[in-house]
C-alpha cells in the first residue's frame, strides 16, 4: 500500500494536471478565438520546462491529463452508436494510453542512465521528438511540437529539437543560460499568408450543419439533397469556378444514384463540382470524393481510414468481433493504396477526406518530387461536436500546411470551414 500510494500523491496528480494544463491552453485558447503568441509561447515553453524537472509518477499524470485535455472528445461519437453510456469509459480508456505512454518514457529514460550513464533528460528528449511517429491504433493526433504552431517558435523536429536540448542542458548544469539556445527556434509570424489570392475567390467553400442522427435519415434526404443543390446553383450565379462540398454532404452510393448522378453532372457544366459522398466499389464501401469537372467524373476514394470509426485496428478475429458486438456486424471501409491528385482549371489538387488530412502521408511528394502545393479537404465534424476537435483539427491542419507550404481549402460539416496558407487561418468572405 505505501509503494502504490506514491502514484496517488496529492501533490504528484496536481503538478501532472497544471503542467498538462498549460500544455493545452493553446488548444482552447484558439477555440475561444484568443490569439497571443508571446503567451503561447511563455505557457508552452514553460510547461515543457516543468516536466523534465518532474519525477516520473508526474510524468505518468500529465500523460493522463494530457490524453484529457486533449482527447476527451473521442468518447463523443459513442452516444451516436447507442453507448452512451460507454462515455466515461472511453475518456478513461483514451486518457489511460497516454498516461501509461509518459510513464513508461520517464521510467525507460531512468532504467537506461542506470545501465548506460546516459543523462536521462536527453533520453527523454529524444522520446519527445520522436513521440510524433508514434500512433496508438493508429491514431497520429499527439504532437508535443504542435504547441507552438500559433507561437514565435517553429514546429520543423530540428526547432522542436533544439527548444528539448535547451530544457535538458538548462537542467542538467543548472544553468538557465542555457535556455537561450531555445531562441536558434525562432519564427516570425507570416503576415503575407493572411491575404487572399484569385483561386480563393474563384471558390465557394461550403459549410453544412447537419447533424448525424439528420444525415443517415432516408426520409430527410430529399431536403437535405435540395438544399445542397440550390448552394450550387447560387455558386454558379456568383460566378464561382468551383465549389467545395463537405465529406458525405450526399450520404448515399452515388455512384448508384443514376438521377444524383445526372443532376451534378449537368450542373458541372457550368461549375466544377468536388463532393463528399458514398461509393460503392463492387461489394466494398468506400468514403470517397467525386469531382465533377470538364465533362468527366473522378473518384478519388479515401486512403487513411478513422481507427474504429471506418476500419478496425485490431487483428482480424478481434476485429470482427467487435464489429459485431457494437456495429452490428457491418464491415468496414476500404481504404485506397494511393492518394489521388486531380486537376481543376489547371491547378492540381491533393485529394483529403477529415481524418487523413491530418496524416503525414498525405503530404508525401508527388511524381514531380514536390509537396502539394493545393489540398482539398472535405470533412463531417457532426460526430465530435459541440467539442474542441474541429479546433483541433485546425490546429493540425495549419501545422502541416507551415511544415509543407501546403495552401488548404477546407469544407466541413457542423463547424466553419476554411482556408489555410503557410500556416494561417483564413475565413471565406461569405459561408452562411
Amino acid at each position: 500500500m505505501s509503494k502504490m500510494s506514491q502514484y496517488f500523491n496529492t501533490l504528484e496528480i496536481t503538478k501532472g494536471f497544471f503542467i498538462a494544463l498549460l500544455a493545452s491552453m493553446f488548444i482552447y485558447l484558439s477555440h475561444w478565438g484568443y490569439s497571443s503568441p508571446i503567451f503561447i509561447t511563455i505557457i508552452s515553453f514553460s510547461s515543457l520546462y516543468l516536466l523534465f524537472r518532474s519525477e516520473k509518477t508526474t510524468w505518468g499524470w500529465y500523460g493522463l491529463f494530457i490524453g484529457l485535455f486533449w482527447f476527451w472528445w473521442i468518447s463523443l461519437s459513442l452516444p451516436h452508436y447507442g453507448y452512451a453510456w460507454a462515455f466515461p469509459l472511453g475518456i478513461v480508456f483514451v486518457s489511460s494510453v497516454y498516461g501509461l505512454l509518459f510513464y513508461a518514457i520517464a521510467w525507460l529514460s531512468e532504467k537506461i542512465e542506470m545501465l548506460l550513464g546516459v543523462n536521462a533528460l536527453f533520453i527523454k528528449a529524444s522520446a519527445l521528438l520522436g513521440l510524433s511517429y508514434l500512433h496508438p491504433f493508429g491514431f497520429d493526433w499527439l504532437k508535443p511540437e504542435l504547441m507552438f504552431i500559433e507561437s514565435y517558435l517553429g514546429i520543423e523536429k530540428w526547432q522542436f529539437g533544439m527548444i528539448l536540448l535547451a530544457i535538458s542542458l538548462s537542467i542538467w548544469k543548472k544553468n538557465l543560460l542555457f535556455l537561450l539556445m531555445a531562441l536558434t527556434a525562432y519564427t516570425p509570424p507570416n503576415t503575407l499568408a493572411t491575404t487572399t489570392d484569385d483561386i480563393d475567390n474563384a471558390i465557394e467553400l461550403v459549410t453544412t450543419y447537419t447533424r448525424v442522427s439528420e444525415k443517415w435519415n432516408k426520409d430527410l434526404h430529399p431536403k437535405q439533397f435540395q438544399t445542397i443543390l440550390s448552394r450550387i446553383d447560387r455558386a454558379i450565379a456568383k460566378r464561382k469556378k468551383l465549389i467545395i462540398l463537405p465529406e458525405s454532404v450526399f450520404p448515399v452510393f452515388l455512384n448508384r444514384s443514376k438521377n444524383l448522378m445526372h443532376i451534378l453532372q449537368e450542373k458541372a457544366k457550368k461549375i466544377s463540382i468536388v463532393t463528399g459522398a458514398l461509393y460503392l466499389d463492387g461489394k466494398i464501401p468506400r468514403n470517397s470524393t467525386y469531382i465533377f469537372t470538364n465533362d468527366q467524373v473522378i473518384i478519388a476514394n479515401k486512403v487513411k481510414l478513422v481507427p474504429f470509426g471506418e476500419s478496425n485496428p485490431l487483428p482480424d478475429f478481434l476485429g470482427r468481433w467487435i464489429n459485431k458486438i457494437l456495429y452490428d456486424g457491418a464491415i468496414d471501409y476500404v481504404a485506397s493504396n494511393n492518394v489521388t491528385d486531380y486537376t481543376i482549371d489547371g491547378i492540381t489538387y491533393r485529394n483529403a477526406i477529415c481524418f487523413e488530412a491530418t496524416s503525414e502521408k498525405l503530404y508525401k511528394k508527388d511524381k514531380k518530387k514536390k509537396h502539394p502545393e493545393y489540398m482539398i479537404v472535405l470533412s463531417n465534424n457532426g460526430w465530435f461536436v459541440p467539442s474542441i476537435e474541429p479546433t483541433l483539427q485546425k490546429l493540425l491542419l495549419q501545422y502541416y500546411s507551415k511544415k509543407y507550404g501546403t495552401t488548404i481549402y477546407h469544407a466541413v460539416n457542423m463547424s466553419p470551414s476554411y482556408i489555410i496558407r503557410q500556416g494561417k487561418c483564413l475565413k471565406p468572405e461569405s459561408n452562411p
